[in-house]
């Protein structure tokens, strides 16, 4: 059995390789091997160069120009061969050695399509002090209409998933993840199992939050994502989606 991970990158040699060594340090149960794909958009940094001085036997590194991150995301899923996948973002990281091991077990021992869990904000200079805490809490039917969604970077879904409900809309700039998982999740009802622990340490900042005018964006494109799926969310629902973050400022350790 293989897990396959893909990373996608653009003009991120600061932060490359920890995303990068997070997941060559991972350990694997008996029967399970690691494909690791990282698609770098042509990067102009030293991007490549950071890549080269890890273990270059253990990736498999597509460079190329493309459109934009979610166009990056397809092309990892398109190229690898796993039965499960995860996508890691290059400014993040596993938060131990033995996520994907986990995760694994997690799906050995609920056969569910997806699994995920929580995920801690970490300052940008300095990935061992946590900004804020995301716990996910287990899946309710209908939760996505409460605000509810999983921290995408700790969502991994069998092959299958993809094969049967397609990949990212690439008519999004910034919602592209939240329509995958409201397509898969609230529309498809694919089955969820919840991993208690912290997977992902992601570094503050994004696209989606840098300015007001691309959250502004960002929320537009929520409600395309449900129109796209063929649903019509409650004003609550987009009011409940940013609230549902607020708990995460009050527990911090």
């Amino acid at each position: 059995m293989t897990l396959s991970i893909v990373t996608v990158c653009y003009n991120a040699a600061s932060t490359i390789a920890d995303a990068v060594q997070s997941v060559l340090d991972q350990t694997l149960p008996e029967g399970w091997k690691l494909e690791y794909i990282v698609v770098d958009g042509a990067s102009t940094d030293g991007t490549l160069e950071a890549l080269s001085a890890l273990d270059a036997k253990a990736l498999q590194i597509i460079s190329e120009a493309d459109r934009g991150l979610y166009d990056a995301m397809n092309k990892g899923i398109g190229a690898s061969s796993g039965d499960v996948i995860g996508i890691l973002n290059a400014d993040d990281m596993h938060a131990h050695p033995h996520v994907l091991a986990h995760v694994i077990r997690a799906f050995e021992q609920s056969g569910a399509d997806g699994v995920y869990g929580d995920l801690n904000y970490v300052d940008a200079e300095d990935p061992s002090k946590v900004v804020r805490r995301w716990t996910a809490g287990r899946y309710q039917p209908g939760a996505f209409r409460k605000g509810w969604m999983p921290p995408h970077p700790t969502l991994f879904l069998k092959r299958s998933c993809y094969e049967r409900m397609g990949l990212f809309n690439l008519s999004l700039r910034s919602a592209a993840d939240y329509e995958l998982m409201l397509r898969m999740i609230h529309r498809h009802h694919i089955s969820l199992e919840y991993l208690p622990e912290t997977l992902v340490h992601m570094r503050v900042g994004g696209t989606s939050n840098a300015s007001l005018q691309n959250r502004l964006r960002a929320h537009r494109e929520d409600w395309e994502a449900w129109r796209l799926n063929g649903f019509t969310p409650s004003p609550f629902t987009m009011l409940a989606k940013p609230l549902r973050k607020l708990p995460q400022f009050l527990t911090r350790r």
